[in-house]
């Protein structure tokens, strides 16, 4: 956990920030993400149907409150419509770490003006 909030810290999200988490796990960094948004919004996506239920129960009081959405979806698949986030990122997600050029391709089309992306990877 301490990693993960490690990784929150480094995002410098503002409290009106628009949020999208690519590989969101249990959604340990989702609570952390959430707990400093006022005004803002996270989008969680992970391929597993199983993480993103196990994301949604731990956040349950955020999606409750219209601040947190957990999505199933495949990054290279993913759609999003219009949708615009001011902070991507992924923690230990491979395809940001051996082809981050492709990576920031997939998400480049919901980056909001000034929008960035953020990737973090270290050996589990």
């Amino acid at each position: 956990m301490d990693r993960l909030a490690q990784v929150v810290d480094a995002l410098e999200l503002r409290p009106d920030s628009r949020v999208l988490e690519i590989g969101c796990g249990h959604g340990v960094a989702a609570t952390l993400v959430c707990e400093r948004l006022d005004g803002g919004a996270y989008t969680a996506v992970d391929r597993s149907p199983k993480m993103i239920a196990a994301a949604a129960r731990r956040n349950a009081a955020f999606v409750e409150a219209g601040v947190a959405e957990f999505l199933v979806g495949d990054l290279e698949a993913l759609d999003l419509g219009d949708r615009r986030f001011d902070v991507v990122f992924a923690a230990r997600v491979r395809l940001f770490h051996t082809d981050p050029e492709r990576a920031e391709a997939c998400v480049a089309p919901w980056l909001a003006p000034g929008g960035v992306v953020r990737a973090f990877y270290d050996t589990p």
